[in-house]
């Protein structure tokens, strides 16, 4: 079936609007005869077992987020966009006495009748152990994908994907996830014999792989490293500059808001899309991903919504 596609009228009004939304100018190719391909991208992250939305009366964020009101939101536009990725970028648990009680069973169970495609692991994923991540893993009907902890002699062996390909009309995406060092943030007694693996080697690796041996049109890694530090640790800004084939990071942890994404330059001198949504899911990103299969270019429009409750 081939992917919900647009002319180059609308491609070029749209591109236009994009343009000047993300400070950018319209793209040569968008004037191509060819059509190019449209794939929506949703993502959440650092959602902390917010399963409820938040009082009229709170001070932050007050009717807003909540499971049923972002399921609502995804089904809506599933309604009018046939291809939609829906991506989680980790620390789904902790937060609210729904993880102190459950463990993390009713965010899986909704995020798989949402229709989440895949998920990273944050560092709160260990909150209860490995044994109690395991315990609530079979809730989850999407993917944990994970590249750079090595679970061999856990017990979480062979549970979680190193990578994933997912095939969207005639799109090839290849999905690879980052997540954060656990010594000093997480206790050793929770994640036990797992050997996280410097990120950046693993980046450059897997998208290799994804690009080069797999034939992946578009890479989009699923990253719990945080956006950017002032020291040298490994962010989604250091993934980004020194990577070649990655085209979006989809980030978490340092729970940003990056409204529109920022743009950076990699190290082929493309660019790369960085998009997190804050924190607590009250928004829901939005990547709307045009793609001309021909010429291997993209164009990325966005949008983080406000999750909004008990309005019309």
């Amino acid at each position: 079936m081939a992917l919900n596609k647009i002319d180059r009228r609308t491609f070029a009004k749209t591109s236009l609007i994009a343009g000047a939304s993300l400070g950018v100018g319209l793209p040569f190719w968008a004037y191509a005869r060819e059509e190019v391909t449209h794939l929506c991208i949703l993502h959440t992250n650092d959602t902390h077992s917010r399963i409820d939305p938040y009082p009229a009366n709170d001070p932050n964020y007050p009717n807003m987020g909540g499971y049923a009101r972002r399921a609502d939101l995804i089904n809506k536009i599933r309604q009018t966009h046939p291809h939609v990725l829906l991506l989680d970028a980790g620390d789904i648990f902790q937060g609210t006495p729904y993880f102190n009680v459950y463990g993390g069973e009713p965010e899986l169970i909704l995020m798989t009748k949402m229709g989440y495609d895949a998920a990273t692991m944050g560092n709160h994923e260990f909150d209860n152990g490995l044994d109690g991540f395991m315990k609530v893993l079979p809730h989850a009907g999407f993917s944990f994908i994970i590249s750079n902890y090595d679970f061999s002699a856990t017990m979480l062996h062979g549970k979680t994907m190193p990578y994933k390909i997912m095939e969207k009309g005639d799109l090839k995406i290849g999905l690879y996830g980052l997540g954060i060092e656990l010594e000093g943030l997480v206790g050793r007694n929770l994640y036990g014999e797992t050997v996280y693996i410097d990120p950046l080697e693993v980046a450059r690796k897997v998208e290799r792989l994804l690009k080069e041996e797999m034939g992946c049109d578009i890479i989009i890694c699923l990253s719990h490293l945080g956006y950017e530090y002032e020291s040298e640790k490994v962010s989604d800004v250091v993934i980004a500059r020194q990577t070649r084939y990655t085209d979006i990071i989809l980030g978490g942890h340092t729970h940003t808001l990056l409204d529109p994404p920022t743009q950076i330059e990699n190290a082929a001198g493309k660019k790369v899309y960085i998009g997190q949504t804050g924190y607590a899911g009250v928004r829901l990103g939005r990547m709307d991903l045009y793609f001309n299969k021909k010429s291997s270019e993209s164009f990325v429009e966005s949008d983080t919504t406000k999750i909004i409750n008990n309005q019309a």
